[in-house]
């Protein structure tokens, strides 16, 4: 199978959570992190043979700021949910028709979705186009459909596609 370059991002990666985990620097941990980081980024070349090209770097910002924000009004709601009950109209699955294809972005989409309090993604028909997330107070359908779209599609697919 063909292996893809060195993925220093994730060697780095994995080096600092060793040593976050572990909340040492002593040599041994350094040695040791570094050894397990370029082994397992080393090994793991050949899983990903589709890289993802990121287009727009500055749209990459704007939405992480952006996924900040709805996952703290977000955490609100479900407290808030939480504490009175149920407001609107109560739970359920909404379907979303999706534009974008690339495997990257939806991969970014579903962690979004789900990092998010109150969503959860549920099924995913790549034929079709269609995303299925489960909604912890619904009061708008239609308002959802927007809302994944405009604040989290259409950024990913300027960066992605």
């Amino acid at each position: 199978m063909k292996r893809g370059p060195f993925p220093f991002v994730l060697a780095i990666a994995l080096f600092v959570a060793w040593l976050l985990l572990n909340n040492s620097l002593s040599t041994g941990h350094l040695l040791l992190g570094a050894v397990l980081a370029i082994f397992f980024a080393n090994s793991s070349r050949s899983w990903r043979p589709l890289r993802p090209k990121v287009k727009h770097l500055y749209v990459v910002v704007g939405l992480v700021f952006v996924v900040l924000i709805d996952i703290v009004k977000s955490n609100i709601m479900v407290a808030k949910v939480v504490l009175r009950g149920i407001t609107g109209g109560g739970p359920g699955l909404v379907t979303i028709p999706l534009d974008m294809r690339d495997p990257h972005g939806l991969a970014i989409l579903a962690m979004i979705l789900t990092a998010t309090p109150g969503t959860v993604w549920v099924d995913m028909d790549r034929v079709q186009g269609r995303l299925v997330l489960h909604i912890l107070d619904i009061h708008d359908e239609a308002a959802w459909v927007r809302t994944i779209k405009d604040r989290y599609e259409r950024p990913l697919m300027e960066i992605f596609e």
